[in-house]
């Protein structure tokens, strides 16, 4: 009996591993880098998501002065604070937050064609 209960393998929980990254599972918070259409070739492209603790506006002054572009913080009564650039700044932007370690690349979500 004793070499069978040694072959038996014991109990694998294939969830060890994602309980103990995350104490909260499936809260994940994404940030959400999309494209708005406007007028013909105009485009807009909007940051939702950061967390509350970053200071939206110097986010911002980083993007505008790294990628030549204009941009606004808008407050946004469902999405809470949601940051503006214009044109499809989708990949600068999405780099640009994993290099300065505001966000970790897998927690980046981009929407678009």
């Amino acid at each position: 009996m004793s070499e069978i209960d040694d072959q038996i393998p014991s109990a694998f929980d294939p969830f060890a591993d994602a309980n103990a990254e995350d104490s909260g599972a499936g809260t994940k918070e994404y940030v959400h880098v999309r494209i708005q259409q406007r007028n013909g070739r105009k485009s807009l492209t909007t940051v939702q998501g950061l967390k509350k603790e970053f200071s939206y506006n110097r986010i911002l002054k980083d993007l505008k002065k790294e990628f030549c572009c204009n941009g606004t913080v808008v407050q946004d009564p469902e999405l809470g604070q949601v940051i503006q650039l214009q044109g499809d700044q989708r990949k600068n932007v999405s780099t640009f937050l994993t290099q300065a370690g505001i966000v970790k690349k897998e927690h980046i979500k981009i929407h678009g064609f």
